[in-house]
């Protein structure tokens, strides 16, 4: 006796494993990837076939799309309804659909909140003319069946598609591992590749980009990928499309989107651009109006401040910052013939796609034949009843089994038998036999076309080409997107849109910062907080890069626009950044990107770096200068390293002067040998000494000025020790370079 507990026993590791892949191979195959023969997912071929059998074609009447929603997950799709009815909904949206096969009336979404469709029992919905190129060939032997979930219906494998639309439409999906990124096109540049591709079935991939140049999106953006990226994308069936807003400019200065990119929402751009208003980031801009209506569905108005603002040059702002340009990943990941996913570049997807229509066409030339055939073997045993039809009668009036004698008779087979005998006495008159010879001969043509047709491959390959015309013209149309390769666009930096003004920041010893306008301001006159004071200070533009050291030698950046006016006590500069290893701000640089600094540790090292070179794009800032155990000397503006000279002095009371040109220029690290020091003798102050220009020292309260002519007694070497100071001075404090008529810190 068998214990009923007695069941299969299997590793969870094995079982997992085996559960997932199957799950993943669901997902994969009747979920999430287009079939290359149709274009469809299983769902989206289930709700174009389920509205067929309710007879919803194109010139039929609406019916709600409740009705179609339950016919789908009532017979063939057994899914939540939802679901079902938004993906409806997606082949319904002409702003989604570059060919849609949906017509619907009714709330079916908008551009800005394509999510907006009203409930399935509210809008109606029928077949839109597009959907016969996938269906028209349905019943004609073209496609295998197979059963629904509950067995008790078929449904179709796939549609016998009469176009690509795989890439007509276009679809996107993620699968488990996977996913699917595929562009709509135009059907008429695939159509003529198409046609290339039978006549040159050995064409290459280039040759094909000349009918197919890019996809077409049906809102009618402007496609702005370089030639050599389209390419790439149809050679690998990978890359990116970027698409670009189209706008025109009118008389009265107004610039005015008139079409969006794809899946773009108006409301969004809209909102966007008044952000960077709110900040203030875009004076260029006065106003913005959506005007957009059923005549002109897009047209969204940007106001500039005035008449002299470059419109090609903001919109290249507003391209690089808003979604008016955006990217488009391209994978053209589909199940093959083979019923394995794969990526494909075009002509893979052409071809296989074509020697699928081969078989579709040759598969319904063989049905008609048989069904030719089959008539005409029932015309040929109604004519013989026809030539005896007296016979006929008296067999049928007579005989016992009047089928059996009618077979015996005249040497017919069941089916025809059966015919006749089912055959309305109405039809026994002599101008039938007239029609029934007619119907033959025409029948017999039919079946010599067919068979010619069948057995010569060149003109199955025509009549496919003329059946891909003749497509072309019924449902193709112009491209919409213009392809014009444009540079990836670039914003404005805040010196192109704002006004350069002369600024003066102010930075305290407790690490407080602040700004004031103009460069007459005293900073040691300003209010700072209570035992707090005046640190240091630098003149620039607000146009210009900031940069912040710590006495460890750490870079930071600040935006001199971004802070607090000098008339209060300012912000502290940890607001912004996040000072590294208990580092405290010991000096500020301000200039362009190519201006020089020397920097430098106390222990006696240093180098020249650009500005530019100093700026860090994190709030963590990164490191420049190598002090060693020392602390970072403040920076000194260089500006000629060819005829500039480098001071310092040394807490022995040093002085040395040596060239600057002798000095390494670096982005970081720890630099040259400056002076020598012994024991524990460091760096007290440094500063650059432009030619004819004095030194002042600052010693306490005592101030030694040394014109160039003194200099020349502390000139020397770079890494030597340099000479004494007079008494008195030996303990600097600071030092400035004073050239005449002006002074340079």
């Amino acid at each position: 006796m068998t214990d009923i507990t007695d069941t299969e026993r299997l590793p969870l590791r094995v079982f997992a494993e085996k559960a997932y892949l199957d799950y993943s191979m669901y997902v994969v195959l009747d979920r999430a990837l287009p079939n290359i023969a149709d274009g469809l997912k299983p769902v989206q071929r289930r709700i174009v076939y389920a509205m067929s059998e309710l007879g919803l074609s194109a010139g039929q009447k609406h019916k709600k799309s409740a009705r179609t929603v339950g016919d789908v997950i009532g017979k063939f799709h057994p899914h939540g309804d939802s679901a079902c009815y938004e993906a409806m909904v997606t082949m319904a949206q002409p702003f989604n659909y570059r060919y849609p096969l949906v017509d619907g009336q009714g709330n079916w979404g908008s551009p800005d909140d394509p999510k907006s469709f009203a409930a399935m029992r509210y809008t109606e919905s029928r077949l839109t003319p597009y959907a016969a190129a996938l269906l028209g060939e349905l019943e004609q032997g073209t496609v295998d069946w197979t059963p629904n979930f509950d067995g008790t219906l078929e449904e179709p494998k796939l549609l016998p598609a009469r176009l690509p639309n795989i890439l007509v439409n276009g679809t996107t999906g993620i699968a488990v591992g996977m996913a699917t990124d595929i562009p709509p096109h135009n059907i008429r540049e695939l159509v003529q590749a198409c046609l290339h591709l039978l006549k040159h079935p050995n064409a290459h991939i280039e040759k094909l980009c000349e009918f197919v140049p890019a996809p077409d999106f049906p809102t009618s953006c402007e496609i702005v990928s370089e030639p050599h990226d389209l390419l790439k994308i149809y050679q690998t069936g990978n890359g990116q499309v970027r698409a670009r807003a189209r706008w025109e400019r009118e008389d009265d200065g107004d610039i005015v989107v008139t079409h969006l990119p794809f899946q773009v929402s108006p409301a969004k751009v809209l909102e966007q651009i008044a952000e960077q208003m709110r900040a203030k980031k875009l004076p260029l801009v006065e106003d913005l109006r959506d005007e957009s209506d059923h005549e002109n569905p897009t047209r969204l108005v940007i106001v500039p401040r005035s008449n002299r603002v470059d419109a090609e040059q903001l919109m290249a702002h507003l391209f690089a910052t808003t979604d008016l340009e955006r990217s488009y990943r391209v994978n053209l990941n589909m199940i093959g013939l083979d019923g394995r996913p794969r990526v494909k570049n075009l002509k893979d997807i052409l071809s296989e796609w074509l020697e699928y229509r081969f078989a579709t066409v040759t598969r319904r030339l063989n049905h008609r034949l048989g069904k030719v055939n089959e008539r005409l073997h029932l015309l040929e045993g109604l004519l013989i009843a026809y030539l005896n039809i007296d016979e006929v009668i008296r067999i049928i009036r007579y005989e016992d089994d009047p089928k059996a004698s009618l077979i015996r008779t005249f040497a017919l087979t069941e089916i025809q038998a059966d015919y006749i005998l089912d055959l309305k006495l109405r039809h026994l008159q002599k101008i039938e036999e007239m029609k029934i010879k007619g119907e033959q001969e025409e029948l017999a043509a039919e079946r010599m076309r067919l068979e010619e047709l069948l057995g010569d491959d060149d003109k199955l390959r025509k009549l496919i080409g003329d059946e891909l015309k003749e497509d072309a013209k019924k449902y193709g149309d112009d491209r919409r997107c213009p392809v014009n390769a444009r540079p990836p666009a670039q914003a404005l930096v805040a010196a192109d849109i704002l006004p350069a003004e002369p600024v003066t920041v102010v930075l305290s010893k407790a690490g407080w910062i602040r700004a004031g306008k103009g460069h007459e301001l005293d900073p040691t006159a300003l209010s700072y907080k209570a035992g707090d004071e005046y640190q240091c200070h630098v003149l620039g533009k607000t146009s210009q890069l900031l940069v912040l050291i710590d006495h460890n030698g750490r870079c930071y950046t600040l935006n001199p626009r971004e802070l607090p006016s000098a008339r209060s006590q300012g912000e502290p500069v940890t607001k912004w950044l996040e000072i590294q290893d208990g580092g405290r701000i010991v000096g500020l640089m301000m200039g362009e990107a190519h201006d020089r600094y020397v920097l430098g540790g106390d222990e006696g090292y240093g180098f020249v770096a650009r500005l530019g070179d100093l700026e860090a794009n994190k709030r963590a800032g990164k490191a420049v200068v190598n002090a060693g155990k020392g602390s970072t000397l403040l920076p000194a503006r260089a500006g000629d390293p060819a005829s500039d000279r480098l001071a310092m002095a040394t807490a022995e009371g040093r002085l040395l002067v040596f060239p600057l040109s002798e000095l390494p220029e670096l982005a970081k690290g720890k630099g040259n040998k400056l002076i020598a020091l012994k024991g524990e003798d460091r760096i007290l102050a440094a500063t650059v000494v432009p030619p004819a220009a004095s030194l002042e020292l600052v010693c306490g309260k005592r101030t030694l000025t040394l014109k160039p002519s003194d200099l020349e007694h502390y000139t020397g070497s770079r890494a030597s020790r340099g000479s004494h100071l007079p008494r008195g001075f030996q303990r600097v404090d600071s030092m400035n370079a004073i050239a005449p008529g002006k002074s340079v810190s």
